[in-house]
């Protein structure tokens, strides 16, 4: 009779024990809400299904509601694995200085955003002084930072004061059917976004148009949990290194992330970024 009390303390302690090695064993994966749900599910399968594979455990996306989420989730280990833009990535490094970045894709290390109008009468960023404007999520990198940031370092434009209206669709596709639909006169996005829109025939180009591009700057990246087991970290590193464009599931895989090849990025690389905020009035 002495020993059960004992015998149930330890199967409560061997159950609990089994429930840490299961959550240890799934890789809770997330991505910035920078396009349609939909969209970022059907991105991420067989990525997800190659990092089960090449890890050995389980991999789970878990959709969030707004960039915010993503930040906070990250920085207080709701999740191990998340794509971020570089804007996103400062606001977790600055919540927790041992969140890792990996890697980025090789076109992250020049990433440009697009200003698109379909106001034929709009050709710069003057035509569109006094009209309606918008940008993706306010935590956007491409999508409102880094475009804000270059408007007021080149032309002293403060959006506030220079456009009738200021919006935030809060996604890049969304961005070009606001402009699309006139609900705006002129927007910006991050150029992969744009690309791929065309490519896929999502976007009138008889009536959509791009009329600017910005200097390029650093984006996205995947980033992990800073308390990650080190020898975690290297094998997610090793995973998106090893892809191969020459391999062709390695290509469809590639193709999905808009990405020629994945290479090594470092915390280093968004200082500027987290300067931009700074000057752009995004970080106190």
């Amino acid at each position: 009779m002495l020993n059960r009390p004992l015998a149930l303390a330890a199967g409560l302690v061997l159950s609990c024990c089994a429930a840490v090695v299961q959550a240890a064993e799934t890789l809770r994966v997330s991505a910035i809400p920078d396009e349609a749900p939909t969209e970022l599910q059907r991105k991420f399968k067989p990525l997800g299904e190659y990092l089960a594979k090449q890890l050995g455990m389980e991999v789970k996306f878990v959709p969030v509601a707004d960039y915010p989420a993503v930040v906070e989730s990250l920085a207080a280990d709701r999740l191990d694995l998340a794509w971020l833009g570089g804007f996103t990535f400062v606001q977790v490094h600055l919540k927790d200085p041992t969140a890792t970045p990996l890697v980025q894709r090789e076109q992250d290390a020049q990433f440009t955003s697009k200003f698109i109008t379909a106001n034929p009468d709009v050709k710069s960023l003057s035509d569109l002084k006094g009209k309606s404007f918008a940008f993706g999520s306010i935590s956007s990198t491409s999508g409102s930072l880094m475009p804000r940031y270059f408007m007021l370092k080149q032309d002293n434009i403060k959006p506030e004061e220079y456009f009738s209206r200021v919006a935030y669709s809060g996604a890049h596709d969304a961005t070009v059917a606001w402009v699309q639909a006139g609900k705006v006169d002129g927007g910006v996005l991050n150029a992969s976004v744009w690309q791929k829109l065309v490519d896929a025939g999502k976007v009138d180009t008889t009536k959509v148009k791009v009329f600017a591009t910005t200097p390029t700057y650093f984006d996205y990246n995947w980033t992990v949990r800073g308390n990650m087991d080190p020898a975690l970290k290297q094998k997610i590193k090793k995973a998106f290194l090893d892809l191969d464009p020459s391999n062709p599931e390695h290509k469809a895989i590639l193709d999905l992330q808009a990405a020629s090849r994945f290479i090594e990025t470092k915390p280093e690389n968004y200082k500027g970024t987290e300067q931009a905020a700074r000057e752009a009035g995004l970080l106190k």
